[in-house]
């Protein structure tokens, strides 16, 4: 047995291989992070920091461990062994991990008073992902000890063997992406990967004839795990979903009742896009948004010319069509799958144009100029920086008419001072001389609708008093008085400094705070019994 493992571990090649599908495994367990928790905590830069932060910590601690543990022990059967019990683990996130995530949401929602997504995705990370990694990263030191047998040529050895780390790493990093969990979900991405590296190790075990209850464990555990853990359901506590699953940019989800149907691309927060089956007014943002059109003088006009900047499922475009008369509308959207959705489930009509486009560089490649540019450019609870600066809005107004109107949809309304609607107007104000907003009742949202033409709202009555249609008009009447004008301050946002992630996550903290403040005074009062309760 002495002498087959002997073998084994001379062929360099094998060694080289280990550590090119540890590298691989350690990325994909990191894109795969992403996707786990980006249908709860979103993917902005916040969590892809803390997310790339605890999985270094881990791989600089499995270095250090695993260097020291070859010195004073130079067993391979101990890191292969580790190999099993990261493949085990990495098997087990399907399965568990998603729960994990909800039950450290609760505990930090009640328990944390700032800082709820740094708080909760650290935790899911340090809880979830960091042993395993930990483990796989006890490889590279390992082998260098297992690998290099003569001084001449240890530098060769280790180069060969941090180049099959790193191309491992490349490949990892692109697979995921592209390929796996476009395919077939995150769930089974981390299922895929774990096998990897438990096959890897079996080869190890079986070529030594070497027999260990932790081979057996861990493949049961695997083997077990492909079959509870083959879900793409992140949202496992609803039932009868119209559609769930994940695109490259989004986790997406589809709920229907009688009345409507809804789309969300956060488990946690919100709802991204909805759709009337009555025909009616969606009594949402989309509807404040309708005021746009009329600023521009659509019933004075031949014809409107319309551009949504995160079409979404087209919510805003099917309510223009609907509504007014001469209106050309086009959208740009980022994810084609949400496209598809708005044309399965949503209505959109096959008439208006999409182009799967990022809206800012949709501008900066066209010269067409707009009516009306609707910017509504949120994914799930954040907003690209690149479509919330100066820049971005001067581009905006370029490819506006000289008598056009931006209107754009300010997802988070926050309390305070200094919040990321303040500094979004206050940047929008730098473009626009005239600058009016309206906060959306019964929601966190606000539209903003900005115009360098000084009569934008004579326009709008002489238009709201031509509307036929009773139910537009009713509504409309009450934008125009619920309509302030902005007083801009300092607070401008440019390509080189816009922490939109930081603003944002002030005002999701305030969100929450508000949301769970009757169920923090009962938990006080009653405890966990008293909760469970009110829950009830």
């Amino acid at each position: 047995m002495e002498k087959a493992r002997r073998r084994i571990l001379g062929n360099k090649i094998y060694l080289y291989m280990t550590e090119f599908f540890a590298g691989m495994s350690v990325m994909a367990v990191e894109l795969g992070a992403s996707r786990l928790l980006a249908p709860y905590f979103s993917s902005s830069q916040i969590v892809w920091t803390i997310i790339i932060g605890t999985i270094m910590i881990a791989m600089a601690l499995g270095n250090i461990y695993g260097g020291r543990s070859a010195d004073k022990n130079p067993d391979p059967d101990r890191l292969y062994k580790r190999i099993i019990v990261a493949a085990a683990w990495i098997a087990l996130i399907p399965v568990v991990g998603k729960y994990i995530i909800i039950g450290i949401s609760a505990v930090m929602i009640f328990s944390v008073n700032s800082n709820f997504l740094v708080w909760a995705a650290f935790a899911a990370c340090m809880i979830i992902f960091v042993f395993p990694l930990f483990l796989l990263g006890t490889v590279t030191p390992s082998l260098v000890k297992y690998t290099v047998d003569d001084l001449g040529d240890s530098g060769k050895t280790v180069g060969m063997l941090n180049a099959s780390n790193t191309i491992g790493s490349i490949i990892g990093t692109f697979v995921p992406t592209f390929v796996t969990i476009p395919a077939v979900g995150t769930s089974v991405t981390f299922l895929i990967f774990a096998s990897i590296l438990l096959l890897l190790a079996i080869l190890y075990f079986v070529s030594g004839r070497v027999k260990t209850v932790g081979a057996v464990v861990g493949t049961v555990i695997v083997v077990i795990s492909w079959f509870a853990g083959y879900s793409d359901s992140f949202a496992f506590w609803e039932k009868d979903l119209t559609f769930e699953g994940e695109s490259v940019y989004n986790y997406l989800q589809v709920k229907e009742n009688d009345r409507a149907v809804y789309l969300s691309t956060n488990v946690l927060f919100g709802v991204q896009s909805v759709y009337q089956k009555s025909d009616t007014l969606t009594g949402m943002y989309y509807d404040y948004a309708m005021a746009a059109p009329l600023m521009a003088g659509v019933n004075e006009k031949d014809s409107l010319d319309v551009l949504i900047l995160g079409m979404g499922t087209g919510t805003f475009a099917t309510q223009c069509d609907r509504y007014f008369d001469g209106i050309n509308v086009e959208g740009v959207e980022i994810d084609e799958d949400i496209t598809d959705l708005a044309h399965t489930y949503f209505h959109l009509s096959e008439e208006i144009p999409v182009y799967t486009y990022d809206g800012r560089a949709f501008l900066n490649a066209i010269d067409e100029t707009y009516d009306v540019i609707m910017v509504d450019a949120y994914q799930d609870i954040t907003i690209p920086f690149q479509m919330s600066s100066i820049e971005f809005f001067t581009l905006v107004r370029d490819h506006l008419k000289p008598d056009g109107i931006m209107v754009v949809n300010m997802n988070m309304r926050g309390q305070k001072e200094g919040n990321i609607n303040e500094y979004l107007a206050d940047t929008i104000s730098r473009v626009f001389s005239n600058v009016f907003t309206a906060d959306v009742k019964y929601s966190t949202n606000r539209e903003l609708f900005a115009s360098n033409r000084a009569d934008m709202l004579d326009v709008f009555d002489r238009n709201l008093a031509l509307e036929d249609n009773a139910d537009l008009s009713s509504t409309m009447t009450r934008v125009g008085e619920e309509l302030i004008p902005y007083e801009a301050g300092n607070l401008v946002m440019t390509d080189d400094m816009a922490p939109v992630e930081l603003l944002g996550m002030r005002v999701i903290d305030d969100i929450i705070s508000v949301e769970v403040a009757y169920y923090k005074d009962i938990y006080k009062q009653g405890g966990i019994s008293g909760l469970i309760e009110a829950l009830e």
